[in-house]
């Protein structure tokens, strides 16, 4: 696995042509999980910031439950009950308000859920016939084999996929952003560099490729890679409820790749 190295934006990124990088407090402005927490998961805004959380992290869950021997259609079962179950219940008066992150939350919560009430809910598959997401589910289980086998906690997992998560998403938004701007082939070209450092001559074997001269492409990654910080960050920011925590929880995200 290659290592994930998320700069930080420096004072000439606003001279980015492709968009505005916004600030860290812009990025908190519009934290879905302050917002679920604020309305304390009762509000219509709450609910949408709620359901977007969950269909983006719902795979860390699965691996957790996997991790801890449960087969491919049990762990489908129970992440689906549990959904329904979390979109019901008033869950959000157990959220820590103090550490405030949305990945604790969810792992708690499902803890709590397989504890004391799928014993409950195990008569009535699929979460009582309401399917407050979906996925595929040929995808969860590939994504989880394909991962690498350790001999750590399933916390562990979870924590891993978490953070994996985060890194793809970021650049899901990268790339759209890229595509938005008829920058396709750019951006395929130059994703490489946000994980890897140019050998020699790099630069200059991309260039005609990209009718760039090997200076620009230079700059072309430089801002690449700030977009992608800004981005991540604001994936960060998404899942924690004070903007204090965004540094402490993106270097442990980080610590994991």
């Amino acid at each position: 696995m290659a290592s994930y190295s998320v700069v930080s934006p420096s004072a000439d990124s606003s001279s980015q042509k492709t968009s505005a990088p916004e600030t860290v407090a812009s990025c908190f402005a519009t934290t879905h999980w302050s917002v679920v927490l604020a309305a304390g998961g009762n509000s219509p805004e709450s609910a949408v910031a709620l359901e977007q959380l969950c269909r983006t992290y719902w795979y860390p869950l699965y691996a957790y439950l996997r991790r801890t021997g449960r087969t491919a259609h049990d762990a489908q079962d129970l992440t689906q009950a549990f959904f329904a179950e979390l979109f019901r219940k008033d869950y959000f008066r157990a959220a820590d308000r103090q550490r405030g992150k949305f990945r604790s939350f969810l792992l708690t919560a499902l803890r709590h859920f397989v504890v004391h009430e799928w014993e409950k809910s195990c008569a009535v598959k699929r979460g009582g016939g309401i399917a407050p997401l979906s996925w595929d589910e040929q995808t969860a289980e590939e994504w989880y084999l394909a991962e690498p086998r350790t001999d750590g906690a399933p916390e562990r997992a979870y924590d891993r996929s978490w953070a994996l998560r985060v890194f793809e998403q970021s650049l899901a938004r990268l790339r759209q952003e890229f595509v938005n701007h008829g920058k396709a082939v750019q951006f395929e070209l130059l994703k490489k560099y946000l994980t890897q450092e140019p050998s020699t001559g790099a630069y200059a074997a991309d260039a005609p490729s990209l009718a760039l001269s090997p200076n620009a492409v230079a700059v072309t990654v430089h801002r690449l890679r700030q977009r992608y910080a800004v981005l991540v960050r604001k994936a960060v920011a998404e899942t924690v409820a004070d903007p204090g925590q965004i540094e402490e929880e993106l270097r442990y995200l980080i610590s994991l790749i």
